[in-house]
């Protein structure tokens, strides 16, 4: 039974899994359920810390199914936290697989920009750039899929090339040869630099408006802002914060500390570049037309989110629907590939939610919340903000946002928010809820766990193609995590 357990992850992980279920037993009744259910995040972390060993859905789920079985918390409550995100869901399942079907396109596009665009630092800044405004206005996870689709593209492109013989560059050496060995590590180090600045990005955007993130819908919604009014509450603390970010990306590709700076290899651009220019001029009439019906989708996407016109899910859906009927993919073993990369992930999420449900029923946080709510009004804002951040770096920000704002809203009068008499109570409120945002939102970047965004790129099939481990994740966001927390910290205790 050991040697089927976990697969062929090693021997020692197998260990400390079933290590963890039989101390969790002892633990529960020995210690109780509050330090049994702090033992159960740790070691849940622990399975996302081990990603490339063990996938966390096994791992991970084991655990979880035991929290249930101690009655740490209940499947209703479990189904409640699913439910609230149902959304989030929703984007995964059908999102992810609308943008499978927008490959082709993706890779014309960005070939284009990784050939011509020779300079490391620009490509770098457009990246977090892009990422960020695209955020802004459609969602983290949404473009975090992007970014994942082409890089497991040009991945497979540089793979393609290195498995051939072909001689791209006229160079009388196989492509394979001059792909091989130290130029592979250096490609795989430049695509895990681009990704990383890429989802910092999404952390960045994310933060400004209603729509980047999941917790600030829940916030505004609370708070009753509008799409303006929650983007101008927000920007004294964001945008400064945005541009510190852009800073960093400099700083970090100019000194290239962290595991940044890689640049792409010449012989692989040379060699990609011909093979880019030979892909384009055999393409067929209905790869042509296929990349004109994925343009005219992506238009179509783009209103959409941006217009609001549905669940983010359900539009992906249509995305779905709308590629393979005019490109023609009927048959559902076609359609099957596109929810291969989503669906493991998503069953994951819903293991996460069990535990997510377990802090609720433990109120493993109140002790926190109360403690800064007992705090001087002036000095609320920051613990907020510190206490937030720390929270969603080992759990989850939207969690954490959710229980936050509840509670502080209930630490409020009822008509707080429409009685002219009380706009000093209005006005502390409104500060606690940007500090509650921002605080889940910044330093949260800080572990994979922290964000959706980032946790479905670690678990996703371009971790182990570019070596990117969770340590290494921590590792290459740890100045993005310094200097938006402080920056961030800063906004919130002078700007507010």
């Amino acid at each position: 039974m050991l040697k089927y357990f976990l697969g062929h992850s090693p021997l020692w992980f197998k260990y400390t899994i079933l290590g963890f279920l039989v101390f969790n037993v002892i633990s529960y009744f020995a210690l109780g359920p509050t330090i049994t259910a702090w033992l159960f995040i740790g070691e849940f972390i622990f399975t996302l810390a081990m990603a490339l060993k063990c996938y966390p859905l096994q791992s991970g789920g084991i655990l979880a199914i035991q929290a249930l079985m101690l009655k740490l918390t209940t499947p209703e409550n479990s189904y409640h936290e699913i439910e609230a995100n149902l959304e989030v869901i929703l984007l995964l399942v059908f999102m992810v697989a609308g943008i499978y079907f927008m490959k082709p396109l993706l890779m014309y596009i960005f070939s284009k920009a990784f050939t011509k665009i020779r300079s490391k630092m620009v490509l770098s800044l457009l990246f977090v750039f892009l990422a960020a405004v695209l955020s802004a206005f459609l969602d983290a996870l949404t473009v975090t899929a992007v970014l994942i689709s082409v890089a497991v593209g040009f991945y497979g492109v540089y793979h393609k090339i290195h498995s051939g013989n072909t001689d791209l560059d006229n160079s009388g050496v196989l492509d394979r040869e001059e792909l091989s060995g130290e130029t592979l590590e250096q490609f795989r180090s430049f695509l895990r630099s681009l990704i990383m600045h890429g989802v910092v990005g999404t952390a960045l955007g994310g933060v400004c408006t209603l729509v980047g993130e999941p917790q600030n819908l829940l916030i505004g919604e609370r708070m009753h802002w509008d799409f303006v009014e929650f983007f101008m509450k927000m920007a004294p603390v964001t945008i400064p914060v945005f541009f510190c970010g852009l800073i960093t990306t400099a700083i970090l590709e100019k000194t290239k500390w962290f595991g940044y700076g890689a640049e792409l290899p010449e012989v692989a651009r040379r060699i990609l570049e011909n093979y880019t220019i030979e892909t384009d001029r055999n393409r067929s009439l209905r790869e042509k037309y296929g990349l004109i019906v994925q343009a005219v989708s992506a238009i179509l996407l783009i209103i959409g989110l941006a217009l609001h016109l549905a669940p983010v899910g359900l539009i992906g859906l249509g995305l779905i629907i709308i590629q393979t009927a005019f490109m023609g993919i009927i048959e559902e073993h076609s359609l099957g590939k596109a929810f291969e990369e989503a669906l493991p992930f998503t069953g994951l999420l819903v293991v996460f939610f069990v535990i997510v449900a377990m802090i609720h029923d433990q109120h493993l946080f109140n002790p926190i919340i109360e403690w800064a709510l007992s705090l001087d009004p002036g000095q609320q804002p920051s613990m907020f903000y510190i206490a937030n951040g720390v929270l969603s770096a080992i759990s989850d920000n939207v969690f954490v946002a959710t229980v936050y704002i509840g509670e502080v809203m209930i630490a409020f009068p009822d008509d707080v928010l429409t009685n002219e008499a009380l706009s000093s109570e209005l006005a502390q409120l409104e500060k606690l809820a940007i500090a509650i945002n921002t605080g889940t939102n910044l330093p949260s970047v800080a572990t994979p766990n922290g964000q959706a965004a980032f946790l479905f790129l670690l678990t996703s099939a371009l971790a182990p193609l570019i070596n990117l481990s969770y340590g290494r994740m921590v590792i290459m966001a740890l100045p993005y995590t310094i200097v938006l927390g402080i920056m961030g910290w800063i906004g919130v205790v002078n700007f507010l």
